[in-house]
């Protein structure tokens, strides 16, 4: 599970911030949602299940997402062959003089096997400047390895790190490099990230293909179905069926290029699927008289939207993940957002207590009813153009708040300032 991330001198994020799973000593006025919402770990440590973050758009909220996405493309790739002369493609924050010549600063702490790991880089475009992993195997902290201009300190825990320092280049991490040497500690850390799933709201191309996938193979087909039905669009079966080379046809408005790229990854073993919709025909009675079938692309975005998500969320589910998406809330219906939010929190549909993190403007989701304070964050700039990030649990807010109304009226910050628009349009 993850505990906390934080992320520094990366595009708006100046100074290093800290997003946090770690629940709050606080209670709800209704004891189901901390029943629900968290998960005690231990006597020490209690995690969250879901955390909403808010802010005004250009306020920071997809430049965090960014940066998990960041780090764990750069933790599964570093090490590649094909990446050994290329530049780190990295975005540091730009409107500082402060920050021109420092690196990027990265760092996850999560748990594995109950274990806690602390894990961390800070990198520029040319290297790696410092890389560190610490470990708490009871109750103090202890170091793996530790990366830094005075080269490398690795502790006897972390001998499958051994004569691996030099195979390391500069602009490559450590820990990928070691478990590409099926080093034990290693692997379990690569292993986690790629447990992480990261997804753009409004790019559904990144994960339609796990869904489609998913459902043409037998997996979680059942469970697609039931999320669809229970959530009410209207769609009462799903039909996935796999095309041959001549079967497909291309719709006029696509060009040559995107033609001949399906054609040739279809020779190497690729696949195209018509997907098809059921939905019951009435005579003028109101009386059910059959079905009818409709192509996936005649239904609306947020129907679309809702069949390729529902592959990660059930994946999610089922295997204890963790799913970070962004802009979660686009071309879907509130009350479709509250349900899938509901799945995570809650003890019957998430017994793998997995974890669901989303930057949104639904400001229906900003309910006691739904979340604890702490599962509450935002972002706002200042007036230097720099992302800060805090929780709803960091202000003074009385316990019969509502916090819809009481972001709105901007007490929490986080929110556009709109001067005064009516003015300017009536002048014009």
């Amino acid at each position: 599970m993850l505990i906390e991330f934080s992320v520094g001198n990366y595009r708006s994020f100046k100074d290093p911030v800290t997003f946090s799973m770690v629940a709050a000593k606080i209670t709800s006025q209704d004891p189901q949602i901390d029943e629900n919402n968290i998960n005690v770990i231990d006597k020490h440590l209690t995690l969250l299940t879901t955390s909403a973050i808010y802010g005004n758009n250009a306020s920071g909220k997809s430049n965090l997402y960014k940066a998990i996405t960041f780090m764990k493309w750069f933790i599964l790739n570093s090490s590649k062959e094909t990446q050994s002369d290329e530049p780190i493609k990295i975005d540091t924050f730009r409107l500082s003089e402060e920050t021109e010549n420092k690196p990027a600063f990265f760092q996850m702490v999560f748990l594995i096997d109950n274990i806690k790991y602390r894990y961390g880089f800070e990198v520029t475009n040319e290297k790696v400047t410092s890389e560190w992993l610490f470990y708490t195997p009871t109750i103090r902290e202890g170091l793996l390895f530790l990366r830094d201009d005075n080269g490398f300190k690795l502790s006897r825990t972390f001998k499958e790190g051994n004569k691996l320092e030099g195979k390391t280049r500069i602009n490559a991490l450590f820990l990928s490099v070691v478990a590409q040497f099926n080093g034990q500690i290693s692997n379990k850390i690569i292993n986690w990230f790629q447990r992480v799933g990261t997804i753009s709201g409004v790019d559904d191309t990144r994960y339609r293909g796990f869904t489609i996938g998913s459902f043409a193979e037998g997996r979680y087909k059942n469970e697609i179905l039931e999320l669809i039905k229970k959530l009410d669009i209207g769609v009462k079966d799903i039909n996935i069926e796999k095309l041959e080379k001549a079967q497909i046809s291309f719709h006029k408005d696509i060009s040559d290029d995107i033609k001949k790229m399906i054609l040739k990854d279809i020779e190497k073993g690729g696949s195209v699927y018509a997907i098809n919709t059921k939905h019951t025909k009435f005579n003028e009675k109101g009386i059910p008289t059959g079905n009818e079938m409709f192509g996936l692309d005649m239904e609306s975005n947020g129907t679309q939207k809702l069949f390729f998500l529902a592959g990660p969320i059930i994946d999610t589910l089922s295997k204890g993940k963790i799913l970070i998406i962004d802009e979660f809330e686009a071309r879907l219906n509130p009350l479709i957002t509250k349900a899938l939010v509901q799945l995570f929190n809650s003890i019957d549909t998430n017994l793998n207590r997995a974890q669901l993190i989303f930057t949104t403007h639904d400001i229906n989701l900003l309910s006691k009813e739904l979340f604890r304070r702490d599962q509450i964050w935002f972002i706002e700039k200042d007036s230097r153009g720099a992302s800060h990030l805090f929780s709803l649990a960091e202000l003074k807010v009385r316990n019969d708040a509502l916090y819809e109304k009481d972001y709105i009226q901007g007490k929490y910050g986080a929110i556009p300032y709109l001067g005064n628009i009516r003015n300017i349009v009536c002048e014009e």
